[in-house]
């Protein structure tokens, strides 16, 4: 979702190529498709496959924390397991969008998808229609039993007749679609299972493909997305979802003996910290859903963070005042 933004400053000087060579160039290119490998992943009625789709929902992947409605959110805080029915809203420069419906509802839902377009989707970001999807997941890399776990949870459940209405997108979106948004696949052939226990080789996994855990917790270009600062050092700004004048600032996950923020934490510690929660109310971590992850998934990624190499790099205190 924070990628969308960091593509906005490209837009400037598009939209000034779209007014000189006219709109029709936009909307030409705002109807281009992609293309992508097909794919034999299939749902499972397995109730082994299910149980850990739903792990994975409601936990390291964090479905739940997007595609619930927001007056639900105090139940998700509870530690519910509330329908994916979609309907919250984002608003960012390019529009507004609203996030789908994953009930196997067939008139409102994924059930009128196949299997087939939603890996096409979740792996490949290219939707059913052969455009690009927008760049708000990050899932290209779980290994197939992960996404086919996944799948399995999604057509397990109710049907919830819900409809969300289309994204609302301004021109300085379609400009971005048309010329800067493009599919994302996965980096190589992603694995068919995906790693166990609590090692690291499990907790890179996790970090680096499900969680999510760099994307915000590394410094990235407003332009691109791409890395402009060490993995995993933190320093990424976002806005205070309670307060508009001040910023929460991602710490420095490396073992850097001074400017690491968890270096000092034992490995109790570190699983005891996400057992208590949020302390920041704005804060855009999804704790409730790191809060449901097993110990040993939280051992395999305290020991991967051990491993990575420590960066000097301190950004301050996790809340800041916003500058200017």
């Amino acid at each position: 979702m924070k990628r969308l933004l960091r593509y906005t400053g490209v837009v400037v000087g598009l939209l000034l190529l779209t007014a000189a060579s006219g709109v029709g160039i936009a909307q030409f290119r705002w109807d281009r498709t992609f293309s992508a490998p097909a794919s034999t992943l299939r749902a499972t009625p397995d109730s082994l496959a299910i149980a850990r789709g739903r792990y994975l929902a409601y936990g390291p992947a964090k479905c739940a924390n997007c595609h619930s409605a927001k007056e639900q959110e105090a139940a998700l805080r509870r530690g519910e397991e509330v329908p994916l029915s979609g309907g919250r809203e984002f608003a960012f420069p390019p529009g507004t969008f609203r996030v789908p419906n994953l009930t196997p509802d067939v008139e409102t839902g994924i059930g009128r998808r196949t299997d087939e377009e939603l890996v096409r989707l979740i792996r490949h970001g290219v939707r059913h229609d052969g455009r690009a999807a927008l760049p708000f997941m990050e899932f290209q890399n779980l290994a197939d039993d992960d996404l086919v776990a996944l799948l399995s949870y999604l057509r397990s459940r109710p049907p919830v007749r819900h409809a969300v209405p289309d994204h609302d997108i301004k021109l300085v979106g379609r400009v971005l679609t048309a010329f800067v948004i493009e599919p994302k696949g996965p980096e190589g052939t992603p694995t068919q299972h995906a790693p166990t226990g609590s090692t690291i080789e499990r907790g890179r996994y996790l970090v680096m493909n499900v969680a999510e855990c760099a994307s915000c917790h590394t410094t990235r270009s407003p332009l691109t997305g791409s890395y402009t600062g060490a993995l995993l050092s933190g320093g990424g700004k976002l806005p205070d979802d309670e307060d508009s004048t001040r910023v929460l600032v991602t710490p420095n996950l490396t073992p850097d003996a001074r400017t690491g923020r968890i270096a000092p934490w034992t490995e109790d510690q570190f699983v005891a910290r996400f057992r208590s929660g949020r302390v920041y109310a704005g804060s855009h971590m999804p704790w409730e859903a790191f809060a449901r992850m097993s110990d040993e998934d939280l051992r395999a990624i305290y020991r991967y963070l051990r491993t990575v190499p420590a960066v000097r790099s301190d950004p301050g205190p996790s809340s800041q005042l916003k500058e200017g």
